[in-house]
């Protein structure tokens, strides 16, 4: 199993800060956005891995935990341990530890609960999904809660009211709505519709099936690297020449679903914001209603300017000098 170098892959150092994090991602996910690189699958496989190490850096609990895993799975590996080997009780709770156990699931079980976030690396879910132990049993990262998994007077796992997991998805899956399909202990299979305008913190429920308990998923919506979202609203920064700010045109501004055309007025400064109304995201009890897309304009200053340019804007501040 490969050892991932998240800060490698966003490129910072291991002191990075919050910001110097979400900043690296953002200038990495604009670039190899699939929507940048139609067709590219080298980009897309990028743009996955830089999903992944954003998901891990920017949590401090997940970061904490591959900071200590790194080390140890390093030392680990150059003794020529083997992943399956690695001894991971202090990841997970077991019988007789004092926390509630883990039910034990299989690695397709994992894959239907918590798959869907954008294909993460075997490495990730080895340290944050079902690692397996020495005895080949399968465990999950996260501890379940009792409102998760009972156990029936025979010992058998089974499920109870009000299970609940994580589920990621991303902006765009969030405008238009999306599904994901789970797996119950007993193999049956349910398909749950998230629907449009969902934010991180939503909760979806999925009323029990032939007596089954509910099924709650968390939602939690990924960073996006063209949008802020702000409740409803979704703020874009949109960059204008110095020529259009100063002597007013039109600008194209891409909202989740079109680009549309922006009128810039003359003399139009930096740090603007144009609220272009219903361009953002559904709302949630009312799909049908949109929030703003709030643009923000970022005057873009020429770098490359010419001999003649350079005499030009000479010419302009005498002018303006002499006022």
């Amino acid at each position: 199993m490969e050892v991932k170098d998240y800060y490698q892959i966003l490129g910072v150092p291991r002191t990075a800060d919050e910001k110097e994090i979400k900043k690296a991602f953002r200038k990495l996910a604009q670039k190899y956005h699939p929507d940048k690189n139609p067709g590219n699958k080298e980009a897309e496989q990028k743009f996955k891995e830089i999903n992944e190490a954003y998901t891990v850096l920017s949590d401090p609990e997940k970061r904490a935990k591959y900071d200590r895993f790194g080390a140890q799975w390093e030392q680990y590996a150059r003794a020529g341990g083997r992943p399956e080997d690695f001894d991971w009780s202090s990841w997970s709770a077991g019988p007789g530890t004092g926390g509630t156990y883990t039910r034990t699931i299989t690695p397709e079980e994992f894959e239907q609960l918590f798959g869907g976030m954008g294909g993460f690396s075997s490495f990730f879910d080895t340290l944050f999904g079902g690692a397996r132990s020495a005895t080949g049993r399968t465990r999950t990262g996260r501890r379940t809660t009792r409102s998760d998994f009972g156990f029936d007077s025979m010992g058998a796992a089974v499920e109870t009211p009000a299970a609940e997991t994580t589920v990621q998805i991303t902006l765009d899956e969030a405008f238009r709505g999306t599904t994901r399909v789970l797996e119950r202990s007993d193999g049956s299979r349910i398909e749950v519709n998230i629907p449009r305008g969902v934010q991180t913190g939503s909760k979806v429920r999925m009323r029990g099936a032939a007596g089954q308990g509910d099924v709650i998923l968390n939602i939690e919506v990924l960073p996006d690297p063209r949008f802020t979202r702000e409740g409803d609203n979704l703020r874009v920064t949109v960059p204008v020449d110095l020529y259009t700010a100063i002597l007013g045109g039109e600008v194209q501004v891409q909202a989740p679903d079109k680009t549309v055309a922006l009128r810039i007025p003359p003399g139009t400064q930096n740090g603007k914001v144009f609220r272009l109304r219903g361009l953002g995201m559904p709302h949630l009890k009312n799909p049908d209603q949109r929030g703003d897309l709030l643009a923000v304009v970022n005057v873009q200053l020429p770098t490359d300017l010419t001999e003649r340019e350079k005499q030009l804007f000479q010419e302009l501040r005498q002018l303006r000098q002499r006022r």
